[in-house]
């Protein structure tokens, strides 16, 4: 979800990677409204990770919060959506899969992608495997799962096949104008008929029951005004509706670590955008409560997480397991007690760790710009003779107290 400029404050990334992220989240909308989603055979996870610039933070401290609660081979395969907005080909909106070898979990991930191109019933939308002359996956976050386990299976979604192409990439002018929406739409309903295929663990279902699966193009619409533009940009409706922005035009520039990390940080620390996908995620992937009640009412003690809270200080407490992880490097500890980081040495056996890099800035507060005006000749010109003046009438000046000095003394 991080974007990079010459000005951190005019980080879109609209193709990448707000494209993909944006089609992520219309396919989780599009899931939330399917009503045996309770009854999958196996368990769909979501995950958005920013600072993936800078070494894949989000993906490798994600991934080793893990080791501290979940053994990560019970992962049985990854879906990643990379660059997404430009998938046209002469009409035709194309998408490619790229592996990083073969396994059953793999061409079970494929089917269900050709599966789901074939429910939606149109030629217009075309999934196909991206070459085997490429060597493996494109720079992803899927990287950081396969390097710390290679026997990890995943697919990374893109809109091209050899090679990446986007002019713009990390400029501010990767906006709005250098994506289609249509085609994050067509992603999006791919993805989500993928998802629904492979957590039915391969079970026959007909064309009726995934074509309940619909994304909405008016939430697509509205996330790209939201997150792309400075109108309505982070003012809109959508946002509006789960958080208080601090600012009205969207930045995706990853910023810098604030305060201790925490899974509950300050509201302070933690960005608009950071804030609205957290609680999108957790509203979309929830199941509320049969009364619904108030934050303030042991929202945790029931297992629940509570959202929307900004709007009106009380929020609304819903059944869900949207967690917040913070994003900083794996070689980075914070010393509670002394309120201290402390850089630890390149681990051996983390596979990208030895060449992680450890990124520091200093945190500025708003930059501004003083502007002096040039004044006209006449002002300049009055200024000098009113100098001159004013050094004739001190020669003087000084040549009479002088004199006066001078007959007091003879006086005397």
């Amino acid at each position: 979800m991080d974007s990079a400029s010459f000005f951190r404050d005019k980080s879109l990334g609209a193709q990448s990677p707000l494209s993909g992220l944006i089609s992520l989240l219309a396919a989780v909308d599009a899931l939330s409204h399917i009503d045996d989603l309770d009854t999958l055979a196996k368990q769909l996870v979501f995950v958005v990770f920013t600072g993936e610039a800078w070494g894949y933070l989000g993906s490798r401290r994600f991934l080793l919060e893990l080791d501290n609660g979940i053994n990560n081979t019970l992962i049985e395969t990854v879906i990643e959506v990379g660059s997404v907005g430009k998938g046209y080909d002469q009409g035709v909106k194309t998408f490619y899969a790229h592996t990083t070898g073969v396994s059953s979990a793999t061409n079970d991930t494929l089917n269900a992608l050709q599966l789901a191109q074939d429910s939606l019933g149109t030629k217009s939308i075309k999934f196909s495997k991206a070459s085997e002359s490429n060597p493996g996956i494109p720079p992803s976050s899927f990287m950081s799962f396969s390097k710390q386990n290679p026997h990890t299976s995943g697919v990374v979604l893109e809109d091209f096949d050899t090679s990446f192409t986007n002019k713009f990439y990390h400029s501010h002018l990767d906006d709005q104008s250098n994506i289609n929406s249509s085609a994050i739409v067509a992603a999006a309903s791919l993805v989500a008929r993928t998802l629904y295929i492979l957590a039915n663990n391969n079970k026959t279902l007909n064309d009726s029951s995934l074509n309940t699966i619909k994304v909405n193009t008016s939430l697509v619409d509205q996330l790209l005004g939201c997150l792309l533009n400075c109108e309505p940009g982070l003012s809109c409706e959508l946002v509006k509706n789960y958080i208080t922005p601090f600012s009205i035009c969207p930045s995706h520039y990853v910023g810098v670590m604030q305060g201790e990390p925490s899974s509950q940080p300050f509201l302070g620390y933690v960005n608009d955008v950071s804030r609205f996908l957290w609680n999108f995620m957790a509203d979309k992937t929830s199941t509320p409560l049969e009364n619904a009640t108030p934050c303030s009412e042991n929202c945790s003690g029931t297992g629940g997480v509570c959202i929307k809270q900004e709007i009106d200080g009380k929020g609304i407490c819903v059944i869900s397991k949207t967690r917040y992880v913070p994003a900083y490097s794996t070689r980075l500890k914070y010393e509670s007690a002394l309120g201290t980081w402390t850089i630890l040495p390149p681990n051996s056996s983390d596979p990208m760790g030895e060449a992680d890099p450890v990124w520091a800035e200093s945190n500025w507060n708003v930059i501004g710009l003083r502007v002096y005006s040039v004044q006209g000749g006449g002002y300049d010109r009055a200024v000098f003779w009113s100098g001159v003046a004013v050094t004739v009438f001190s020669y003087f000046l000084i040549k009479i107290i002088k004199a006066f000095i001078a007959k007091a003394l003879k006086q005397d």
